[in-house]
């Protein structure tokens, strides 16, 4: 038998996944996850560590302090970070991630989100840690995504310190399982620093307990077709000159604007009849 041959009869078609995109997108076309590595050496994770840590503290300190912040359960996410730190947009526009993308969504993603998260240490209360779509509220399923999340792990991703937990397959079921399915299914995926988790939107997760005296740092991303709403309004929240590249523009949802009118609307079907 050769290497990687399980043996098999009967079999007239099979599955070719050689590079690691094309294996990430067979594990989340069957188990709703996969993991990949993001590309990036060790003096940018380095880099990118400190600048995470700014962005925090720059929330912060635009929005009333982490106190008034935690009154509305909000003290553990840095909301649309790219706005004010480039390495952020960079990591949002990761080759592999959107090879991914361009593989499992039908048509063309815009970034419908990008927060950074933080598992904070000593087992405190998590809002992440509860059971949850990243399309929340919805129970259909669909043939092929509607939305990839990819989450970036700053920090290595282990049992300890609170690693991504998963409902293998459950992006294929409306409705949440049992709960002695979950206890008999879940899975923790651990993961190591500078790495994507990425989970076909309609799988069930959560974040787990980080025991550790460290917070587990993240960034989520959620990738949608157009017809989904933003989070926040990327290009109202970033302003008409935030980027130029033409593919930075169709990503962050440029192209993709509610017209505000009938007028705006006519205007934008000039050209395309």
């Amino acid at each position: 038998m050769q290497p990687g041959n399980s043996g098999r009869y009967g079999v007239i078609e099979q599955t070719i996944s050689n590079t690691e995109v094309e294996q990430a997108c067979e594990s989340i076309r069957h188990l709703g996850y996969g993991i990949i590595d993001g590309g990036y050496e060790p003096a940018w994770l380095a880099s990118f560590s400190e600048v995470f840590d700014r962005a925090l503290e720059r929330h912060y300190s635009e929005h009333g302090g982490s106190e008034s912040l935690r009154a509305i359960d909000e003290h553990n996410t840095i909301r649309l970070p790219l706005a004010h730190e480039p390495m952020f947009l960079e990591l949002a526009a990761n080759g592999r991630i959107l090879e991914i993308c361009d593989r499992l969504v039908s048509g063309y993603v815009v970034l419908n989100q990008q927060n950074g998260i933080i598992n904070p240490p000593r087992a405190e209360r998590y809002n992440q840690g509860a059971w949850h779509r990243d399309l929340p509220y919805q129970h259909f399923v669909s043939s092929r995504p509607l939305a990839i999340n990819a989450l970036f792990c700053l920090d290595p991703f282990t049992i300890e310190n609170g690693a991504t937990r998963v409902l293998p397959a459950s992006h294929r079921q409306e409705a949440f399982p049992s709960d002695c399915f979950v206890e008999a299914q879940a899975a923790t995926i651990a993961a190591p620093a500078g790495s994507f988790i990425i989970l076909d939107c309609m799988m069930f997760h959560s974040g787990g307990v980080n025991t550790t005296e460290k917070p587990r740092r993240a960034v989520n991303h959620v990738y949608s077709i157009p017809l989904i709403r933003q989070q926040i309004d990327l290009p109202g929240a970033l302003g008409e000159h935030f980027v130029t590249d033409g593919k930075l523009r169709k990503l962050l949802g440029y192209d993709v604007r509610t017209p505000g009118s009938v007028a705006d609307y006519l205007a934008g079907r000039i050209g395309k009849s």
